[in-house]
Parts: structure tokens; sequence; C-alpha cells
């Protein structure tokens, strides 16, 4: 049991020293904040778009392109900088590490995802439960954030190769997920390859938050979002483990 506190006290650690570290960092800046905004703006400028359904589109891109922009770059700026033995040879899990990692791109997504809610609140978009909106957006923070752990399990020293390899992941999703094309105007193939991507579920739930009708239910959506999570975490410490030792001799 303390030693179960003592990791947790050092997760927090974790958090607290990439935030200070990070968040400023030009890709996250970038990646994070600005293509989320470049590209809604792109979409959405000079078209008669209800705002229910345009504020369910901005809140996912905001938090998967936040959530997703800390977590792939802090294991190869370790490395690079050579300040991940140190970690290694501390008293420290790779878990612990990695879980820190996450709850700082969780914390960073959060962050700027409660801006445009809290324009669209201005603006009148209407809300017909709070409890599912602030559930299905931490539960898809936690879910984006271990997704970007995964994309930083190759083990290179250099941020840029990550961050190119995540967007090539990042953008398919983007497209396939229900932003732009409602899912019930998708061919079969579409919603076939769209239940694919967490950002789906989380955009339809946001979608009958704001204007009351999903096309998957409330419960499929969340299930979903926790089952993405497990699954992005496990695989991405599995990965981890098996890439360690080449990322500190590479």
């Amino acid at each position: 049991m303390d030693d179960m506190f003592s990791q947790a006290s050092r997760c927090l650690a974790i958090t607290k020293k990439d935030i200070r570290i990070y968040y400023l960092r030009g890709p996250v800046i970038i990646f994070g904040i600005l293509i989320p905004l470049f590209f809604f703006f792109a979409y959405s400028v000079g078209r008669n778009i209800p705002k229910e359904f345009l504020f369910s589109g901005l809140l996912g891109i905001t938090l998967f392109f936040g959530s997703t922009s800390v977590s792939p770059m802090i294991f190869p700026w370790e490395a690079r900088m050579k300040t991940l033995e140190r970690l290694i040879s501390s008293p420290l899990l790779i878990e612990t590490i990695l879980l820190g990692d996450m709850l700082a791109s969780f914390i960073f997504g959060i962050t700027i995802t409660t801006i445009p809610l809290l324009v669209g609140m201005v603006v009148g978009l209407n809300i017909s439960s709070f409890l599912v909106l602030i559930l299905g957006i931490v539960l898809a923070g936690l879910c984006f954030s271990a997704l970007g752990l995964l994309f930083s399990v190759p083990p290179s020293s250099m941020p840029s190769s990550i961050m190119l390899l995540s967007n090539l992941v990042k953008f398919p999703l983007l497209f396939i997920s229900g932003i732009i094309i409602p899912l019930e105007k998708m061919p079969v193939w579409g919603r076939t390859l769209a239940s694919i991507s967490p950002l789906t579920y989380f955009v339809d739930l946001m979608r009958g938050t704001f204007q009351g009708a999903n096309y998957y239910s409330i419960f499929h959506n969340l299930i979903s979002l926790i089952l993405f999570s497990i699954a992005f975490l496990a695989i991405a410490i599995i990965g981890h483990k098996r890439t360690l030792e080449k990322r500190l001799y590479s």
C-alpha cells in the first residue's frame, strides 16, 4: 500500500515536470492549439451550419488534438536530452512514468477544450445533460491521451518523427469520425470505418448532448470510450516496455 502511494506521488511529480517543460513547446502549440483552430475556421466560415453541429465538432477537434499533442513527444524528447536514463534509474515503474505523461496530456487537452465550451455556453448552446457532457469530455480526454502514448512507442529520439507519425494517424481519424459528415449520412462502409475511431463516439456523444439525437446510444458511446482507453493504455505499456532498451541505447 505504501509503495502504491509512493508511486502515485511520483506520478504526480512527473505530471508537474511535464507541464512545466512541455506545454510551451512548439509542436504542442502548433498541433494542440493552432491546427484545431485553423481547421475549424476553414470548415465553418461561410457555411450555414447549426451552432450545435459546429460546436460538437469543435470540441471533438480541440480535445482530440489537444490531448494527443503532449504525450507523443515526451519520451523521444527525454531520450534526446539524455534525461530518460535518470528517470529509469530512479525508483519508478514504467507504468508510473506513462501515467504521469498521460495525465499531463489529459490536463492540457481538458484545459484547451474548456475555452470553446465556454464560448458555446455564452452564445446560447443548448446542453441537455451537463453530467453526460462532463463525463464524455473526461473519458475522451483520457482515451485520447492514452492514444498519444501509443504514438511514442517507436524508439525514436526525434520528436518531429513521432509527431509526423501521429499526424498520419490523427488526420484520417478526424475525417472518418462524423465531424464533417454526420454518421447517419455516411454509406455503410463509411460508418464501418467510423466505428474504429474513438473520436467518433465522443463527437456522437456531444451531438446528442447539444442536438438531442445520438446515432449510437449514450451508454454505447461511454462504454466505447472506456474500452478504447483501457486498450490504448495496455498496448502502450507493453510497447514501451519492449522498446525501452532500444530507446536508451539508440
